[in-house]
């Protein structure tokens, strides 16, 4: 019955945060922590500033110079702005078999790729650009672009009237649990990202399976 299911309604869409599944994390606490040791900050106050700053320039309201102004060069410090950009750029780096796998399923599956994602627009930009993310992505749902940020469910309608996919035909691969509530309260399908192999086989559950089949044979 499952299986009939899944040929009547194969999966078309996979929506994909990037923290954490396609790549790690931006300037998260870990980050922070690191920052305030590098630079000798004061990490409680750094935390404050951003915590009250963050989701607005999350939202694409401020830029980058102006959260920098706000949370780190509010007054002098023995260090350039051009130095904490690099080190803040420098935390993104790929999960290539990731990468890999979304690649191969979107070539296999003809798949819908939409990244869901709340992040600040020039760091986003730049994890774009430095891991060509627009090679298989067709459509960012940042939340820097589109003014919403998760777990607001409005993020969500808009990511499926942009895919124009119906919601049972979407899989979204997705590190907090909590997100990923939201989402299927819409209908969408979910997977909780632990890691390459468990999301590999939950893929497979849903018909998306490498190395045999096509968008017809999801059995």
């Amino acid at each position: 019955m499952k299986g009939q299911m899944m040929k009547e309604k194969p999966i078309t869409t996979l929506f994909l945060d990037v923290g954490d599944v396609l790549l790690t994390n931006g300037f998260e606490h870990q980050a922070r922590a690191l920052a305030a040791k590098t630079f000798d900050l004061d990490l409680d106050e750094m935390n404050l500033r951003h915590e009250l700053v963050f989701s607005t320039y999350e939202l694409g309201k401020i830029g980058m110079e102006q959260y920098l102004n706000l949370v780190v060069f509010y007054k002098k410090r023995n260090f350039t702005r051009s130095q904490f950009r690099q080190f803040i750029f420098a935390q993104s780096q790929p999960f290539p078999e990731m990468i890999e796998l979304v690649s191969k399923l979107k070539a296999k599956y003809r798949l819908k790729i939409a990244v869901v994602s709340n992040e600040s627009r020039e760091v986003n930009a730049f994890r774009i650009r430095k891991f060509k993310l627009e090679r298989f992505v067709d459509f960012f749902i940042s939340s820097c672009f589109v003014h919403l940020s998760k777990p607001d469910v409005d993020i969500f309608r808009l990511a499926l009237d942009i895919s124009q996919t119906p919601a049972k035909q979407v899989v979204y691969i997705e590190n907090t649990p909590l997100f990923i509530e939201v989402a299927e309260d819409l209908g969408i399908q979910g997977i909780i990202h632990t890691g390459y192999d468990s999301t590999l086989a939950k893929l497979e559950a849903f018909g998306l399976i490498l190395g045999q089949g096509g968008p017809h044979e999801l059995v």
